[in-house]
């Protein structure tokens, strides 16, 4: 039997619904088949969180190193973190101490992962504003751990069933992305989605790599993008062997991923890539009048270590309810254990 893999998973923003998610997930049978899950988090949240919020069947097992963690179903392994007390956690609140403990757990599975004491991370969502009040000066996750395991070279790929999106620039102003467009950070993006496929078992992945103007810029008549630096990118990945294709008009090249005739999409700009994926993953349930679950996975490319997280943010709103829905947390998961241990996610 091949030696599952050690999962650091964050407890995001303890005011959040980041603890609660995490307790669902582990109660899939089919997780502890795949990883041994350990929780990086403050002990008090987790428990609060499994018998107060969740009401879980299930008993936490703190442990002092990764490798006393048991992964099994029905006991959640959490590896302490110290300095919070649950009389200070509003729930639904931003609140610096409530950042920092979220920023400490990041740290701390990176850490761990860089060192070798587990194969990979999965991230529950923190709230950037009380990371930030807390003294940690991040946009997000993605930028942690680019800085703490040293990395230039990364992109952030969504992903939801047959539908993957590579992204070449996110958070930027929409009216600078033409003029940060490059071959190499294009051709940089491509590759890493070919070594990300690769690594998920896909033997012969086929990357669409989306224009930036409608149509793809219909032979410049739109914009000359696509002609001047995206296909020659194309054209340059194509000669190292990447089966890569494109530009392609953005509004039916992700229609076609979802048709499984792409396993990934590279995207232009962050909305460009996020609104259809979200679109597949978040889902509305017309007959309750309430969301019924968000599946997406977010995965950071191009580390050093693995990183996959969830697709949404905090949910104040939620926060403590027992509302909130954990396919997300589960898919990450999931996700972090194929890349960790090379089977497909087909």
């Amino acid at each position: 039997m091949q030696k599952r893999p050690i999962l650091g998973i964050t407890m995001g923003d303890p005011a959040g619904i980041g603890p609660e998610i995490i307790v669902k997930a582990l109660a899939a049978p089919e997780t502890y088949k795949l990883c041994i899950p350990l929780v990086v988090a403050d002990a008090k949240v987790m428990h609060h969180a499994m018998k107060e919020i969740v009401k879980a069947d299930a008993v936490m097992n703190v442990v002092n190193t990764p490798t006393e963690a048991v992964g099994e179903l029905g006991t959640i392994d959490v590896l302490p973190l110290e300095g919070l007390e649950l009389d200070d956690i509003s729930l639904g609140k931003v609140d610096a101490k409530c950042g920092d403990a979220a920023f400490r757990s990041v740290e701390t599975v990176i850490r761990l992962a860089m060192a070798g004491e587990i194969e990979g991370t999965v991230t529950a969502p923190l709230n950037k504003e009380a990371m930030n009040l807390a003294g940690h000066h991040y946009d997000g996750h993605t930028e942690i751990y680019a800085k703490l395991t040293g990395s230039k070279r990364y992109s952030m790929m969504l992903a939801d069933g047959a539908l993957r999106v590579a992204h070449v620039t996110t958070h930027m102003p929409l009216n600078k992305v033409g003029a940060s467009l490059s071959h190499d950070r294009i051709l940089d993006v491509i590759r890493l989605s070919n070594e990300a496929l690769l690594r998920l078992g896909i033997k012969a992945p086929r990357i669409g790599v989306a224009g930036l103007n409608p149509h793809a810029g219909e032979n410049g008549l739109f914009g000359d993008e696509e002609q001047q630096i995206i296909k020659p990118a194309v054209l340059r990945a194509q000669a190292e062997g990447i089966d890569a294709s494109g530009p392609h008009p953005p509004d039916t090249v992700f229609c076609k991923a979802l048709g499984r005739g792409y396993d990934l999409v590279v995207a232009m700009y962050h909305d460009q890539g996020h609104i259809p994926l979200k679109l597949l993953s978040f889902r509305y349930d017309d007959t309750s009048g309430q969301w019924a679950g968000m599946t997406g996975v977010n995965v950071t490319l191009g580390l050093p270590i693995i990183r996959a997280s969830v697709d949404h943010g905090t949910a104040f709103e939620n926060a403590g309810k027992n509302v909130a829905g954990h396919m997300s947390m589960k898919n990450a998961i999931e996700y972090a254990a194929m890349l960790a241990s090379g089977s497909s996610a087909d």
